[in-house]
């Protein structure tokens, strides 16, 4: 949890020591161009990548489906465009991980993977140490008497 905290903490000031250094590489005006070109690149994406997910969303659940592996696909294109909307290179990297089909079909697969491991009621679950599994509840069969009825 710590080192999530200091790469937080630390990502930012990293992200502004590469700006910087490219700037001074290339020139003010060209990584301000590629910065405006990546915000611009990841705004569309978000955009065309929502609506392409909830259309495919709809297909499968259409076709009585569970849309798992689309619903990870559209959050990692929105995470993709995200990254591309904030300004850096580093972020600029992180996002094109995210939108080569290689790489986004390994995540999209250690995810869905993780998930059905942990969670319960899907195929795959397997209660780690410590967890409770989950149990039925008792049912009591039983006939039900209105009492109305009888005195008709």
């Amino acid at each position: 949890m710590r080192v999530t905290a200091l790469l937080f903490l630390l990502f930012p000031f990293v992200e502004l020591a590469v700006l910087i250094k490219i700037g001074s590489e290339i020139g003010v005006l060209a990584t301000f161009a590629l910065l405006l070109l990546s915000f611009l690149i990841g705004v569309a994406l978000l955009r065309i990548a929502g609506f392409t997910t909830l259309w495919r969303i709809r297909m499968r659940l259409a076709q009585g489906q569970m849309p798992e592996q689309e619903v990870v696909q559209g959050l990692t294109l929105a995470i993709a465009g995200a990254l591309l909307i904030f300004p850096g290179f580093i972020s600029d990297f992180l996002a094109l991980i995210c939108l080569l089909p290689v790489t986004r079909k390994a995540l999209v697969g250690a995810v869905l993977g993780r998930v059905s491991r942990r969670a319960p009621g899907t195929q795959g679950y397997q209660p780690g140490p410590g967890s409770a599994t989950p149990h039925r509840p008792e049912v009591i069969e039983g006939e039900v008497i209105h009492r109305d009825e009888e005195k008709r």
